[in-house]
């Protein structure tokens, strides 16, 4: 069948936020429904979903605005996807262009161009939401431009066997750092060690935390790429050594449920007395550099210095159970639905 008849004769499925929840997310918060297929305006291309990413952040916008507008209840669950370019009516988009933007957890979306981004055609295209994507670009400039990481020095990263964790921690090998993942679980921290190259894993599951991770990391933490805030946070902030290097990613700990009674100890006053440095950031602040961030990251996954894991779950309806399981931290690497 000619693509432009099947475009015509398709429906549009679409995962609704039926409910904005108030506790832990759960499948009932979600409906499947179909919708018209979009037709694209002048400006806008019309873009078929191949794959959708999955990240913590995508509980966190049900909360409220954020660096995005909140995801109300009634409308299509938010999330970036890759997608095909199936008609344009933009200038620089042609079909079969292979693009990234928030189309939405649906088959089919029609954007105004300027909300699209190109991308290379790189197979496998299942990397242009790993170490091609937002995790791997978050990765580099988090550790690198935030962190300012150098050989020699001690990183530590959290949820360390996640999309962008796992890939800190072996940014930071290949920088010549030490490195300390923390992860829940045995498996997933043997795993940390003996597959990834990290020099060490904490499993924050286990208990005595603090006291683990001072065991792993003896000399203090140079650099600390949170990805989780809270109690965690709490127990690298203790062990920063003086004028280290905080960069804040994520805080996955408070997107799930009631909001944390108070905040970590130790703020402002450890910030004060080890000089240390916090920074937040957002990796599309660093788009006008990402050229040179994968043509590094290729240049890494060519001589084999880099290992990209990724959890790959099939069927549009299955999302809202794949970013469930994600929260409850189910996945290993980089979790994603293949859609078309």
């Amino acid at each position: 069948m000619h693509e432009e008849t099947l475009v015509a004769a398709a429906a549009n499925r679409q995962i609704i936020l039926a409910e904005t929840p108030k506790g832990k997310l759960g499948p009932e918060h979600f409906r499947l429904s179909s919708a018209p297929m979009p037709e694209p305006k002048d400006g806008e291309v019309l873009l078929r979903v191949r794959y959708i990413s999955l990240d913590a952040a995508n509980r966190a916008w049900m909360q409220g605005a954020t660096y995005r507008d909140a995801v109300g209840a009634g409308s299509v669950m938010a999330g970036a996807s890759i997608s095909e370019v199936v008609e344009s009516k933009a200038p620089g988009f042609s079909p079969g262009d292979i693009a990234f933007a928030d189309t939405g957890w649906q088959d089919y979306a029609a954007l105004p161009a300027k909300r699209v981004t190109k991308v290379p055609k790189i197979e496998p295209m299942k990397h242009l939401l790993s170490v091609y994507g937002i995790a791997g670009l978050t990765d580099y400039f988090g550790l690198l431009h935030i962190g300012q990481a150098a050989a020699g020095e001690t990183v530590v990263v959290s949820a360390a066997a996640g999309s962008v964790g796992s890939l800190v921690g072996q940014i930071a090998k290949i920088k010549g750092c030490r490195v300390v993942g923390i992860a829940g679980g045995p498996q997933k921290c043997d795993w940390l060690v003996k597959d990834l190259g990290f020099d060490a894993a904490v499993d924050y599951k286990a208990g005595a935390l603090f006291k683990t991770l001072k065991a792993a990391a003896p000399q203090g933490i140079d650099v600390y790429f949170d990805n989780v805030g809270g109690e965690i946070f709490e127990a690298c902030l203790a062990q920063m050594k003086n004028h280290g290097r905080i960069a804040c990613c994520g805080a996955v700990s408070a997107y799930d449920g009631a909001a944390p009674a108070s905040g970590p100890r130790g703020v402002p006053g450890l910030i004060v007395v080890k000089r240390l440095t916090l920074k937040g950031f957002i990796v599309t602040d660093f788009f006008a550099e990402r050229a040179a961030a994968l043509a590094d990251l290729q240049s890494w996954m060519k001589a084999g210095k880099l290992k990209v894991e990724e959890d790959i779950i099939d069927g549009l309806e299955n999302t809202p159970a794949a970013l469930i399981g994600l929260l409850a931290g189910e996945n290993r690497g980089k979790r994603m639905v293949k859609v078309a």
